[in-house]
């Protein structure tokens, strides 16, 4: 007999934001990270995190069914995932590309619908204002909260990154658009006889300053400012860039391209890194999406797959190309001059 169709699949997409936002709402009252330390009694954890009595038992048990809290009788605890990724004061902490997600993200993907019917942004954009980096950039507060979401988005590919790539054949990387410069940090504690550089507007340069300091990379990383519209690339024998090339729309990832070209000796390399789209366009879902969130953040920018990346980069002049997946939706496309 043929399986009857059903519409569980349907029904659990179309209300999967009940469950995105409930893990986000757990994540904007620091729920994990006072459980960090110790389970906890209902009544305990209600008040610490400031629940009211009508919501606090569906909440928390809602978490313990989405597989984000476990429960042994009244007392709640972290399940090893959430303990691990959700503890603010862990350095594995990736919740601020969640936090992001809950500030900013959320509202406007709410206009997806008529970002598919104009082609236009839903953000600032839409109301005049400044687009997505002018608008992070002038504000401390939200920048800080966006390049530690890029550090936390990005870290499970940096550390593969760092492991994978056959750094033994270079001496200095720069890592251009480099945020808080996990990926410079992850190569470097990885990989002892290498020198790097983040690239990045001046703006970034106290973020980095502290985190590379923080985790005592600072004798073998150093900033350089710059904005890569209107400066060169700083020299070295490879250049990255993680989740840089998707912001932006064809001629400008064209261009970034043909500046990392430039900027690497010949034998040097460039690595580009993003939710690469399968050359199907059937499979990550992740990366078509991550797509659209660039319909609704950007003018132009748009995700691509593997294919396309290499094709761009024969066209810059790099003789060979590879694309290596990382970890989940990620992989890199490695060029090589």
């Amino acid at each position: 007999m043929s399986k009857q169709p059903s519409p569980e699949r349907i029904l659990q997409t179309g209300l999967a934001f009940w469950a995105s936002k409930t893990l986000l709402s757990a994540i904007e009252i620091d729920l994990f990270t006072k459980l960090a330390d110790a389970a906890q009694p209902f009544d305990v954890i209600s008040s610490l995190v400031g629940l009211h009595p009508r919501s606090a038992r569906d909440f928390l048990d809602a978490l313990v069914a989405l597989g984000f809290l476990e429960r042994t009788g009244d007392i709640y605890s972290n399940t090893i995932e959430t303990n691990l990724f959700l503890d603010r004061s862990k350095p594995s902490y990736i919740g601020g590309m969640l936090e992001m997600a809950n500030h900013r993200l959320y509202p406007f993907w709410g206009h997806l619908t008529e970002a598919l019917r104009t082609g236009q942004p839903q953000n600032e954009l839409k109301m005049g204002g400044p687009g997505l980096f002018e608008t992070l950039y002038a504000d401390p507060d939200r920048l800080k909260e966006f390049l530690c979401a890029m550090s936390g988005g990005s870290r499970s590919a940096n550390v593969a990154i760092a492991l994978t790539f056959p750094w033994q054949n270079y001496r200095t990387f720069v890592d251009v658009g480099t945020a808080q410069g996990d990926l410079a940090v992850q190569i470097v504690q990885a990989n002892t006889h290498l020198q790097g550089f983040g690239f990045d507007l001046p703006q970034v340069a106290p973020f980095f300053e502290e985190y590379i300091t923080t985790l005592g990379v600072a004798d073998r990383l150093s900033f350089v400012p710059g904005d890569f519209f209107k400066h060169d690339l700083p020299k070295a024998d490879v250049v990255l860039m993680g989740h840089i090339l998707h912001d932006w729309d064809l001629p400008t990832k064209k261009m970034l391209i043909a500046k990392a070209f430039d900027a690497v000796p010949t034998g040097g390399a460039l690595v580009i890194y993003e939710a690469l789209i399968d050359d199907d366009r059937s499979k990550n879902a992740f990366g078509l999406m991550m797509s659209l969130n660039m319909l609704i953040e950007t003018p132009g920018g748009f995700d691509y797959t593997g294919a396309d990346c290499s094709k761009w980069m024969k066209e810059a002049g790099f003789s060979q190309t590879r694309v290596e997946p990382l970890v989940g939706p990620d992989s890199m496309v490695i060029g090589i001059k």
